[in-house]
């Protein structure tokens, strides 16, 4: 068969047309009725392939890439994260300014804390503010601390006091241990027996050591006592109180205690509820 060079020029323009015919056909149903896409050969088979102008081949579709998350839609950061970055912010200030003490260094940490030092400021007079208008959570209100409130809190608390120890003596004994050769002791028992004396309070003078006391003569020796009141330390002069209701002890203290030291803590740990006081 001969060619010709109009043969050959109708045979590509015929091959040509065929292809874009072909290539504007609709996809080819599946048996399950689903329309399926030819698929695409990839870049690399196409290179390798050389298929030349009019052979179709197409490119694959390029990957969609996720886009960061925007700002506005990333979670705000909780006000502990913020205080400690704050935190965390102020001492790397103060760090470079240390290990690198240069006049930028220094300024950026002193102005950093300046502002950190206004916002403590700020937060402090909210808070005085707040308190002035919600009396109920001014605890000044209860203690006072200005010198006139303390006077007038300590008088009417000194008379409160006075009144309920009147009859402590009705309900409470006094075991005093001593020892004849401590100093402490020699200086402490006459003020016990004029507190108890008082408020009469009647008292169980037991000497440690068997030796007599100037203040009470009608001592006795520990032959036990002070196991059976639950007295644990050694350390005398010490003060422990029965309560001839409940049948308990209530150790009041340990050393030497002024006449006002041993009312308070006798009228606070009789008369006071735990946690009302402070």
């Amino acid at each position: 068969m001969t060619w010709t060079r109009d043969g050959v020029r109708r045979t590509w323009f015929g091959l040509s047309l065929l292809l874009s015919v072909l290539s504007a056909l609709p996809a080819v149903a599946a048996p399950n009725g689903l329309i399926e896409e030819p698929e695409s050969p990839s870049v690399e088979w196409c290179e390798k392939r050389k298929l030349g102008t009019w052979f179709y081949c197409p490119r694959p579709k390029p990957v969609e890439k996720e886009e960061p998350q925007s700002e506005a839609t990333a979670p705000a950061a909780s006000a502990v994260e913020r205080l400690d970055g704050i935190t965390e912010h102020l001492r790397e200030l103060k760090a470079r300014a240390i290990l690198e003490p240069t006049s930028e260094n220094i300024t950026a940490y002193v102005r950093f804390q300046r502002e950190q030092l206004d916002r403590s400021s700020t937060f402090s007079d909210m808070w005085q503010r707040a308190l002035w208008q919600q009396p109920e959570l001014d605890y000044t209100l209860e203690r006072p601390v200005s010198t006139l409130g303390k006077q007038v809190f300590q008088a009417e608390r000194d008379a409160e006091r006075e009144q309920a120890l009147v009859h402590i003596g009705q309900r409470y004994g006094v075991f005093y241990f001593f020892a004849s050769n401590c100093g402490a002791c020699k200086l402490f028992s006459p003020i016990l027996k004029s507190v108890a004396s008082s408020h009469h309070m009647t008292v169980m003078a037991v000497s440690t050591d068997g030796g007599p006391s100037e203040i009470f003569a009608d001592y006795v020796v520990d032959s036990g006592q002070r196991e059976r009141m639950g007295v644990t330390s050694e350390a005398v002069p010490a003060v422990v109180l029965f309560d001839a209701q409940t049948r308990q002890t209530v150790p009041i203290g340990f050393g030497l205690l002024s006449a006002e030291e041993l009312m308070e803590r006798i009228f606070v740990l009789t008369m006071k509820e735990v946690g009302r006081d402070y």
